[in-house]
């Protein structure tokens, strides 16, 4: 069965090629007029039934039951020739006679074309998950009735069950990669596969005391329409299915991670240190800033703003009357109760919710098109609560499940204010990473695979941005706002430094950590979780600073250019309206832009 499943799929794979690409018995050169619009649509379909969980999340419900092994060798032959297959049909679009709005369609698709082959050069497959991401992470969200898998009809429950039959087999083959990375020598650090067991023996994955058990969530949770004999039905299944599948192929992960895998794992922390190392990173910080910058312009840029920054918050220690070094100011505010006057969690989402009533009024000044998806603040789940970051999950473009900004407080007494508070709230969530998402996502006129696309450089880089407009919004004015605003633009400076220095060898993890906790008010723990992501995913770091700074750049050019002629609405509503961009790609966009103001 497994053999015929993993076998099978170039075959479907490069059958939907020749449906999308050749409708005719014309030889595909010959196909003319190609239209651009086909193309993406196509392309997107089909992308859609490689990634069904791409689809799941965006409320695309015909394949929720699916789960390709999109790490086994022959699944990625055959989506490279499919990725090979479009961009042939590309070649044959007359780009000259395209509108401009086109033509950054073309240029969007060309190059995500491009990235995603290259990156198989670089065999991404070797190491099928880590601590910071991956299926093993991404599951127990999906299968808690919390995540974007509906639990609402028989046939909802029905494609959950047989979508968990194929997770055993997509661990065996995540195994089954790590072996194979064992032995070319491309195998992850030690310090991060020590988290990641501790992770695979999470209490609320495998604990057989079903009610405790994240994975039936769904079975405390019936719509309210199921008859007793559907929720006996399904409780039966349900429970056959985590006791025989699900915790099973978490333990036998765990066990294998930890009897086989750490030993041989690295005891070095940058990729460098791994075979074509060098060419490997310097992939990923293309890949993750959309830019031609080299590591070393990049950690250039980075020391930079870290002076600059450090020059801001000597400004606010004074103001203060905090006397000492900035260290020890920085220091002091982990411990400062002024900077941690929360008692309950209750407490620490009202302020933030109190941050929403106040940039309200200030929002329709800096928008003219603003999304209609709903928006929420939730807690983070407990079961991940631990090594989860504060983030947002998008809604459905059909507004049935709200943008979600979920807020990890396992201790809210600790929630200290100055890690940023109104700064993540506009990065995170509104007109951050809510706005952008959103706008892109209910923009029927996009191509899909644009709807549903992300650059890092470019989301996360707005997203940045955004935390820039706080005096604007009337934000910072308390000096422990404004300490956390200047830690969260620290933050990602110094993510420039670390990345680059851990990836190019020049900086150990320990020498990471130290040098991030002399310049934010972490505490050791998350300063160490922070740099074990950087570790874990090289250069993906890069894309906030990298991104935010060209917008605002673009901001500042335009605004000097066009004087009287500027609004800042109307700069906004072009940078957001055709979704995520590559930022060169959005740069030729705004010189259109311009010309036309």
């Amino acid at each position: 069965m497994k053999k015929v499943f993993l076998k099978s799929i170039p075959f479907i794979i490069l059958a939907l090629m020749v449906v999308s690409c050749k409708k005719s018995d014309t030889p595909l050169a010959e196909v003319q007029p190609v239209q651009l619009d086909s193309i993406a649509a196509n392309y997107y379909e089909q992308y859609l039934k490689l990634y069904p969980l791409e689809a799941t999340a965006q409320g695309d419900l015909r394949y929720n039951d699916q789960l390709p092994i999109n790490i086994d060798k022959d699944f990625i032959s055959g989506e490279i020739a499919f990725y090979n297959s479009v961009q042939k049909q590309l070649k044959n679009v007359q780009y000259t006679n395209l509108t401009d709005d086109q033509k950054t369609v073309y240029d969007v698709l060309d190059y995500t074309l491009k990235d995603k082959i290259e990156r198989y050069a670089y065999h991404p497959e070797y190491i099928p998950f880590t601590q910071f991401g991956g299926l093993p992470l991404d599951f127990p969200l999906l299968g808690s009735g919390e995540g974007s898998q509906p639990f609402k009809t028989e046939k909802d429950y029905d494609d959950w069950l047989k979508r968990v039959e194929k997770f055993p087999i997509w661990m065996d083959a995540a195994i089954e990669n790590f072996r194979a990375g064992i032995k070319a020598n491309y195998v992850l650090p030690k310090k991060l596969v020590a988290k990641m067991i501790t992770q695979m023996r999470a209490d609320e994955i495998n604990t057989s005391d079903f009610n405790k058990n994240i994975f039936f969530g769904p079975i405390k949770h019936f719509p309210k329409n199921f008859t007793a004999e559907q929720k006996d039905k399904y409780t039966v299944l349900f429970k056959d299915i985590i006791a025989k599948k699900i915790i099973p192929s978490y333990q036998k992960m765990g066990n294998f991670l930890e009897t086989e895998y750490l030993p041989k794992a690295r005891d070095t922390d940058g990729i460098n240190a791994l075979p074509k190392g060098n060419e490997i990173y310097a992939y990923y910080v293309k890949s993750w800033t959309t830019t031609g910058k080299t590591p070393e312009e990049i950690n250039q840029i980075g020391l930079e703003q870290v002076a600059m920054l450090r020059n801001e918050m000597e400004k606010v220690k004074q103001q203060v009357g905090f006397n000492g070094t900035l260290e020890q100011f920085i220091n002091h505010l982990k411990e400062d109760p002024k900077a941690m006057p929360y008692k309950t969690n209750k407490e620490v989402l009202d302020a933030f919710n109190a941050v929403l009533t106040k940039i309200t009024p200030k929002l329709k000044t800096m928008f003219s098109v603003t999304p209609k998806t709903p928006f929420e603040i939730r807690q983070t789940e407990k079961f991940r609560e631990a090594t989860a970051s504060a983030e947002y999950i998008q809604g459905t473009p059909d507004g049935k499940r709200p943008g979600i900004f979920y807020i990890p407080l396992p201790d809210p007494k600790k929630y200290n204010v100055t890690s940023g508070m109104e700064s993540l709230f506009l990065h995170e969530a509104i007109p951050g990473h809510h706005y952008q998402i959103s706008l892109q996502q209910e923009n029927t006129k996009l191509p899909k695979f644009m709807r549903f696309g992300w650059f890092g450089a470019y989301g996360e880089g707005w997203a940045h941005y955004c935390e820039t407009l706080g005096p604007e919004f009337g934000l910072y004015t308390d000096p422990y706002q404004k300490m956390g605003y200047l830690s969260d633009q620290m933050l990602r400076a110094v993510r420039l430094v670390v990345d680059t220095g851990i990836h190019t060898g020049k900086m150990t993890r320990e020498e990471a950590i130290k040098y991030f906790l002399s310049n934010i008010a972490y505490d050791e723990a998350g300063a160490t979780a922070e740099i074990e992501r950087y570790m874990a995913m090289p250069g993906q770091a890069l894309g906030y600073k990298i991104g935010s700074l060209k917008i605002r750049e673009l901001r500042d050019k335009y605004q000097m250019q066009l004087g009287q002629k500027f609004s800042l609405a109307k700069f906004h509503d072009e940078v957001l309206n055709q979704g995520c961009l590559p930022l060169d790609v959005l740069d030729r966009k705004m010189e259109n832009w311009a010309k036309k103001q």
